[in-house]
């Protein structure tokens, strides 16, 4: 009888040793479950996927301070390309003056207003005469606030008999807003002024 009730609760013991392993097996699997799904929904929120074309690319998603020196410059780069981008047409002048205004605060407007008092933009249409930027010698910025930058770059005149090739330096600081269509990095250039604007070379044509 005795040994009976040994053998009952040796196995109730046993049972209950199995059980309790049992349950810890099944908690620490589903901790890991639960681990590798953050896991894998973390991952796939850093991914963006973009329609290019007829292409379906992934993207990998960063924080802006990493991105924040790449942005800067081509915010710069983009306002002087408008900027300074004129044809023998007053639309395109007016788009590209536009453009490159979204971008910038109001002493950008100060030198567009100069410029055109003085019949710049008149000598342009005038004198079927193209002006474009070449892609920059070097774009300086600093990454913390206020952003100031000094721009190095040179400008292409292209007249009937001659082309002339005219440095461009300017500086200025620059402020983060909110992005739109009109300024899809978000930031506004202020404090703008041309340091340096005169002729380098001049080739016939």
């Amino acid at each position: 009888m005795f040994q009976q009730l040994k053998n009952i609760d040796s196995a109730f013991k046993h049972i209950r040793l199995f059980s309790f392993i049992l349950i810890i097996g099944n908690v620490l699997i589903s901790c890991y479950a639960l681990f590798k799904s953050h896991q894998t929904i973390s991952k796939t929120k850093d991914k963006v996927y973009v329609i290019a074309g007829d292409k379906f690319l992934q993207a990998v998603s960063a924080s802006r301070s990493e991105n924040l020196p790449i942005e800067l410059k081509d915010h710069i780069r983009n306002f002087h390309h408008y900027f300074f981008s004129l044809e023998p047409d007053d639309e395109v002048i007016k788009s590209n003056i536009s453009r490159s205004l979204y971008l910038a605060d109001a002493t950008a407007k100060n030198e567009y207003d100069n410029l055109k008092e003085k019949g710049y933009y008149n000598g342009i249409i005038s004198g079927n005469v193209s002006q474009r930027v070449t892609d920059p010698d070097s774009i300086l910025v600093s990454t913390t606030p206020p952003y100031a930058f000094r721009y190095y770059g040179k400008l292409k005149i292209i007249r009937a008999t001659s082309i002339a090739t005219r440095s461009i330096i300017t500086e200025g600081t620059m402020r983060i807003t909110t992005p739109s269509d009109n300024n899809p990095h978000g930031f506004l250039l202020e404090n703008w002024r041309v340091l340096d604007n005169t002729d380098l070379t001049i080739e016939k044509r």
